[in-house]
């Protein structure tokens, strides 16, 4: 029996999302602080980071994604690059080392781009947030001024719709939300009603959760990666020592605060976790109000996994987790777009939205 139309398209997305496409992108994430290292396109309307592969069974003729001679049915195009790539501040930084265009939409930025966990012993393996900083590519810290005047050009002149901030974990108790605070505040001065994500680990304060939410934060990230705590030991020893019961407290404050739906966090799909456990701790998370948004993980150059021989999930294994979390989600009535600013509502880097979620 062939298969159906969706059936189709959610293999070829999996299949994507794995293998890439052979494709020049103007617009590229390379390092930092994320699971993976992509270009950024525009497929069937929607944003996709997809790694830029020249390997993949998968490339571009007249704007549609072909393997081999056959049209999977699939409109592709690459991001622009912004305008206000081509700008810097008063004191001479670029705009871009500031802040980046993630999709066709989103400005991202990651406000403190040192991690009191990146030493090599302590560091998340699918992470390389001080490799951006070493290779010159952004700066150490980003101030709200900066931040400000960055947003306000992006959104003039590249249409920018929504920001996320994220922040490497600093030694204070609050683990740079407290800055986050600040950034959000300067930028919606400049930028009114502009939806901003705030990314952050459990603060030991919870009360600055109500500090994001009263500076104008529209929702927030608290990512755990994996509910497994020997998956978390090998993958993240450094973050890992925050109990999986602190998360929990600042899921179920933060969904107090922001509201349901408006917190999510990443699950990523090839740590080693089980599959129904996986599931069924994203089934458990959505009952919390807490938006699950599960990604592959593709090991980035630079990382730990990368230089340990690590490799992405199948895409098999990726589609049957995705489609199976996005059932939940649908159930719940719960999708990313509800978000209105973050990964979730970006979608880029997850086959949820593809899925209906």
């Amino acid at each position: 029996m062939s298969a159906s139309v969706g059936e189709s398209t959610m293999q070829t997305r999996a299949d994507l999302a794995v293998h890439g496409v052979r494709l020049d992108a103007p617009v590229r994430r390379s390092k930092g602080a994320g699971p993976s290292d992509d270009g950024h396109l525009v497929l069937d309307g929607a944003n996709a980071a997809l790694p830029i592969n020249p390997e993949s069974p998968y490339t571009v003729r007249d704007g549609r994604v072909v393997r081999g001679t056959l049209d999977l049915g699939l409109t592709v195009e690459p991001v622009a690059r912004p305008k206000f790539y081509d700008l810097s501040t008063e004191d001479g930084v670029p705009y871009r080392k500031i802040a980046l265009l993630h999709g066709k939409d989103v400005l991202a930025t990651t406000v403190v781009q040192t991690c009191i966990r990146y030493a090599e012993d302590q560091r998340c393996r699918f992470c390389t947030i001080e490799e951006s900083l070493r290779s010159g590519s952004t700066i150490a810290a980003k101030t709200p001024a900066q931040l400000a005047e960055v947003a306000e050009a992006a959104v003039r002149l590249d249409g920018v719709r929504q920001m996320v901030m994220t922040t490497g974990t600093t030694a204070g108790p609050d683990r740079g939300a407290r800055h986050l605070v600040r950034c959000v505040r300067a930028v919606l001065e400049a930028v009114p009603g502009l939806p901003i994500q705030v990314q952050i680990e459990p603060p030991g304060d919870l009360g600055v959760l109500t500090d994001l939410h009263e500076a104008g934060a529209t929702s927030i990230g608290i990512h755990v990666e994996a509910l497994d705590d020997d998956v978390r030991r090998r993958w993240m020893p450094g973050k890992s020592t925050v109990p999986l019961a602190e998360y929990e407290a600042a899921w179920d404050e933060a969904v107090r605060v922001f509201g349901r739906n408006k917190v999510s966090t990443y699950l990523l799909i090839g740590l080693g976790e089980d599959p129904d456990e996986l599931v069924a701790g994203a089934s458990r998370l959505i009952e919390r109000g807490v938006y699950p948004f599960v990604v592959p993980m593709r090991p980035m150059a630079g990382t730990l996994a990368r230089r340990d021989g690590a490799t992405a999930p199948s895409p098999a294994l990726v589609r049957q987790i995705t489609e199976e979390v996005a059932a939940l989600l649908r159930a719940a009535g719960m999708t990313g777009a509800d978000q209105e600013a973050g990964c979730a509502a970006c979608g880029a880097c997850s086959t949820l939205p593809a899925a209906g979620a």
